[in-house]
């Protein structure tokens, strides 16, 4: 049980020291589930290792995570967020420390996929703390700075893994993945010893989890978001788990590589920072609807240019798809029948049901390399989920009517 002096009220300035906390733990997740994607080509040589065996390594976490979403946000409901996000940051920062490790296939492929038990206590977690420290206008803003958190740990894992991490550890790919485990342990510690609870994030126990699923499942906008986290997520990490690769394979070094593929993660933060919040509830679906459309443009168009143009490309793409998960999450936040002391399992069923996408991705990316020996058509596919994102929104009327 929780002591009683821990709790804040929701307007207490202490949500901002969470803010942070809760940004501090998201740049972790997002440094650990990025830091491989630049290390693709190095690893794929030294373990000698097909691009379908690197494509199931890339999104096995995503299927470690599908399982442990199912439970995690029942358990966050009656744990609380304190202790259920430390544990979650220890386990990730195992999981990237344990692929120091590693010497063959089956050796990462468990290492990677240890990320996906600790990865929805953060991802899940955010929302529901944010949902519980924050009320109004400012929920909005706090979604597009908790989400930005992981899209600032992508930026750094891809701009700094080989230009400046792999100097820095005699170009050995293992030790690169130690000091990032490293970091989160660090961060982790800084949670546990700051972090509160909030009045507003009150413990659920009186319902089983498959009731909780049950009633969130009959909520219209709640089926529509759950179909739109799969399909987005297939496109952004089929799309970014490969990118670096695409970008060596078409004649950029490694270094090269990185920092061309973080510009799709610089460009995406002020968006996240902004659209969010100033999307007003009755256009996000058009919102969405436009952004999809664009986004399955510009993947078709960036595998066929280069130079110049193919920087544009990059930053363009990052700017028009970053904002998806922030507003299909603030899109459920605010859905009339989920309540505050549910979100984590309602968070629970949209990133389980989301990562079945993230792991489809990445895997079938990677096999249709090997079966057409080019990446394009991978392309093609994510800009027809695109498209099925874009026709989906059509249906986000109801959510419309009642905001």
């Amino acid at each position: 049980m929780i002591h009683q002096k821990q709790h804040e009220p929701v307007s207490s300035k202490y949500r901002w020291v969470m803010l942070v906390l809760l940004c501090l733990l998201y740049v972790c997740f997002g440094i650990v589930s990025r830091a491989i994607f630049p290390l693709v080509t190095p690893i794929l040589s030294d373990l000698r290792i097909t691009y379908s065996q690197m494509g199931f390594i890339l999104g096995s976490w995503q299927l470690t995570y599908i399982v442990m979403a199912l439970v995690a946000g029942s358990i966050m409901d009656g744990w609380g967020v304190r202790k259920s996000l430390f544990a979650g940051a220890l386990i990730i920062g195992l999981s990237s420390s344990l692929r120091y490790f590693t010497n063959h296939f089956a050796a990462l492929l468990v290492a990677v996929a240890l990320f996906g038990v600790g990865g929805p206590m953060i991802s899940i977690g955010g929302p529901k703390t944010i949902s519980s420290w924050f009320t109004g206008p400012s929920r909005g803003t706090a979604i597009g700075v908790y989400t930005s958190g992981n899209w600032i740990g992508g930026l750094l894992a891809l701009a700094l893994t080989n230009s400046l991490v792999m100097p820095l550890v005699g170009n050995e790919w293992r030790q690169v993945f130690l000091a990032y485990g490293l970091i989160t342990f660090s961060v982790a510690l800084l949670w546990v010893l700051f972090a509160r609870e909030s009045e507003g994030g009150e413990t659920s126990k009186s319902l089983a989890i498959i009731e909780v699923f049950r009633n969130l499942g009959k909520i219209h906008n709640v089926r529509l978001v759950l179909a739109m986290g799969l399909l987005a997520f297939a496109i952004i990490h089929g799309f970014s788990s490969w990118l670096p690769n695409i970008l060596e394979i078409n004649g950029m070094s490694g270094p090269q590589a990185g920092l061309a593929a973080s510009l799709t993660i610089a460009a995406g933060i002020p968006s996240l920072l902004i659209l969010p919040s100033v999307v007003p509830s009755h256009s996000r679906g058009r919102a969405m609807a436009v952004l999809s459309i664009l986004t399955a443009i510009i993947i078709v168009l960036v595998m066929q240019i280069s130079g110049v143009a193919l920087l544009i490309g990059l930053a363009v793409l990052g700017f028009i798809s970053a904002p998806f998960m922030a507003m299909l999450l603030f899109i459920l936040m605010d859905s009339p029948g989920v309540e505050t002391r549910h979100m984590g399992s309602a968070g629970g069923m949209f990133f389980c049901v989301a990562e079945i996408g993230g792991f489809a991705g990445p895997f079938l990316m990677g096999v249709l390399v090997d079966l057409t020996g080019t990446f394009m058509a991978g392309a093609l596919f994510l800009a027809g989920l695109c498209a099925a994102i874009a026709a989906l929104t059509c249906f986000l009327t109801q959510y419309q009517e009642a905001a």
